[in-house]
């Protein structure tokens, strides 16, 4: 089964994509080498990228800008601050498309791919600094990193409000999946509640 943002390097070491492509750099990718995390984190960012959220996601990186690790630090600048990304060239990752069974393809190739499907260039994939793909100058992105480090109320809100959506969701597929599985426990409780 093909899974979305897992590749392998040309050395062979597995990574995640966190970015396919990025602001002002169309041939750089950002990935997580899985090789090189502690356990813990290792067991649950391959938890969370087989998650159908992660795989609806257009960049990994929006999924983990919102999560946290067990040890309550938020996925995203947790890795970065502890070094555990790095930038790598398009050309030198390997993929397996979630469209395609069985069929790997380079990530410069898949990024082309994309951008012909969306009729744009490879320059315009990248995430803005808005959350969104499109064309993003390097000036742009370089504001972007620069105010990477600076938490306001109004982006903490708004990852609250995107962590908050994102577990709503997760409870209501359990609550469905559970109701699947015993619908008599369900009817139980109503009736309890109805008298």
């Amino acid at each position: 089964m093909a899974v979305k943002h897992v590749g392998q390097l040309d050395n062979g070491s597995k990574v995640l994509v966190v970015m396919r492509t990025l602001p002002g750099e169309p041939t750089s990718a950002l990935v997580i080498p899985t090789a090189g995390l502690k356990q813990t984190y290792h067991d649950e960012l391959d938890s969370l990228v087989m998650k159908d959220e992660s795989q609806q996601a257009y960049e990994f990186a929006t999924i983990l800008n919102v999560r946290k690790f067990s040890d309550g630090s938020t996925m995203l600048p947790s890795l970065h601050a502890k070094g555990l990304m790095r930038k790598v060239s398009t050309s030198e990752v390997t993929m397996t498309p979630a469209t395609t069974k069985d069929s790997w393809v380079k990530l410069d190739e898949l990024n082309k791919i994309i951008a012909e499907q969306r009729g744009v260039g490879v320059d315009e994939l990248a995430l803005t600094p808005s959350g969104k793909p499109g064309k993003t100058t390097i000036a742009t992105a370089n504001e972007a990193t620069a105010e990477e480090g600076v938490l306001t109320d109004e982006k903490l809100a708004a990852q609250y409000r995107a962590q908050a959506d994102a577990l709503y969701k997760e409870v209501q597929q359990l609550r469905k999946q559970a109701d699947e599985l015993s619908p008599k426990t369900t009817a139980k409780k109503t009736a309890k509640t109805d008298a």
